[in-house]
């Protein structure tokens, strides 16, 4: 089906796309579902059910918080964040809701959202029950939903069948593969990021996209900003301490000397623009879903790279990079997830790492087999990376391994460039690997906290 760079990259809330965006999303179509059916005055409690990933680390990924937005009405991309604590208060202190932002219900969220953490449905380990009842208990309206990734919700049909509403909408380039996206290039003489904005055209015109890309890069940059300037201890319990506000003062303190940042400051600054994003992710600040929010800090750390260190940089470059990076990101939805609960941290930090290392040798020069070649290292570089974090926050090790894949993915541009775009593995074929790798993944390897370093770390 036809993926569009605004469905890849959108503006959203920390700290995971998968375990808030796409809760508060799904809860938010449920509220207005009963609205349109004029169910809403009929409502006296609701009951929001919680399953696989979501009911192992939802706690600690603030699902419930977002539902409860979603409740009111709320859009990811449109929510303060600011004024989230203050409306979590009212409802706790109070103990009613204001279903779809109209209807006064009672609401206790330590009954009325159950986590189950050792259930799962079967589509999906990101899977959420929704129901509605009236005065005398009986049930006005129940709907699945599966958060599948990167902030997308499918819903799930009566018969338990996913409601897959495909876009269907023609393009004048329609690729599902590597190699076809690289014969296309060659067929019309065309580079990577101008099939992916030839095809962005049928939604939108070329003065839309380039606004809305710029605009994206906007909140990437003021995330970086709020991450350098807020300090003290991120939420959950685990005591972590923000880094990028010290570590700022420590870059721009001129008389710091040491044996290592001589000749590689650019990548103290990389380290920097990560830890900042995924500072603000964790702690639920405004970021952009890059294509999740868990590995949000690789593709904004990678573009200030681009910005403040690559020569003759410029709004083009920015507009060639996040197409190219968009493009690469269609590929990992078409033919293996972004999903951490379904195949591990390699769909999230992999694919960011890949899309991020393609759009920056696209804006550099690259040709369409450079690019494609420096996804492919990205990403293989990644293969079987699990999701194990520590108490189900995304802190320990989400905010390091963000600094790290930024760190691989300029690496991996920059051997693609230094070569001709040959290579021996294809981007196809790591796709491949890496779908399989998923499949094989023990569950407790994906983002429900039961293995790896979330069992090997004692939390104190």
């Amino acid at each position: 089906m036809a993926v569009s760079l605004f469905e890849l990259f959108k503006a959203g809330i920390g700290p995971s796309s998968s375990h808030t965006v796409g809760p508060m999303e799904a809860a938010r179509r449920f509220a207005g579902g009963l609205a349109d059916e004029r169910l809403l005055v009929s409502v006296h409690r609701l009951k929001v059910s919680l399953y696989g990933s979501l009911g192992a680390t939802g706690k600690g990924h603030g699902t419930g918080p977002a539902v409860m937005m979603g409740l009111e009405g709320e859009q990811p991309a449109r929510i303060d964040p600011e004024q989230m604590p203050g409306r979590l208060e009212r409802i706790r202190s109070t103990g009613t809701l204001s279903l779809a932002g109209q209807h006064q219900i009672r609401f206790r969220e330590s009954t009325d959202i159950v986590y189950y953490r050792r259930k799962s449905l079967p589509e999906h380990p990101n899977g959420m029950v929704c129901q509605a009842f009236d005065e005398h208990g009986q049930s006005l309206c129940e709907h699945t939903y599966y958060s599948v990734g990167g902030g997308f919700v499918v819903a799930a049909n009566a018969d338990g069948s996913l409601e897959i509403r495909a876009d269907d909408t023609p393009l004048p380039y329609p690729f599902n593969s590597g190699k076809t996206l690289l014969a296309l290039c060659q067929e019309h003489e065309l580079t990577i990021a101008d099939i992916m904005l030839a095809n962005e055209q049928a939604w939108r015109t070329a003065d839309d996209i380039r606004t809305g890309i710029l605009e994206l890069w906007r909140v990437m940059r003021e995330c970086v900003q709020n991450g350098i300037r807020h300090e003290g201890e991120l939420p959950g319990g685990l005591k972590v301490r923000r880094r990028a506000a010290s570590l700022y003062r420590s870059l721009m303190d001129k008389t710091r000397v040491d044996l290592i940042s001589p000749s590689l400051s650019a990548l103290d600054w990389v380290n920097l623009y990560a830890l900042a994003v995924n500072e603000e992710n964790a702690a639920g600040g405004r970021i952009v879903t890059a294509p999740t929010n868990g590995a949000a800090g690789i593709i904004p750390a990678v573009l200030h790279y681009y910005w403040e260190f690559c020569p003759q940089a410029d709004e083009d470059g920015v507009l060639r990079f996040m197409l190219t990076a968009a493009a690469i990101g269609v590929l990992f939805k078409e033919n293996a997830s972004i999903s951490g609960a379904e195949v591990g941290c390699q769909g999230e930090v992999g694919s960011a790492c890949a899309m991020a290392a393609a759009g920056l040798a696209a804006a550099t020069g690259g040709s369409p087999e450079q690019v494609e070649n420096a996804a492919e290292i990205g990403m293989e570089h990644h293969l079987g990376m699990t999701c194990d974090p520590i108490g189900g926050l995304v802190q320990i090790p989400c905010i390091e391994r963000n600094a790290m894949a930024s760190v691989k993915a300029i690496d991996a541009a920059i051997m693609a460039l230094r070569g001709d775009g040959k290579h021996f593995v294809s981007l196809d074929k790591v796709l491949h690997t890496m779908r399989e790798t998923g499949r094989d993944m023990l569950d407790k390897y994906k983002e429900t906290s039961r293995g790896g370093l979330a069992v090997n770390i004692i939390e104190c």
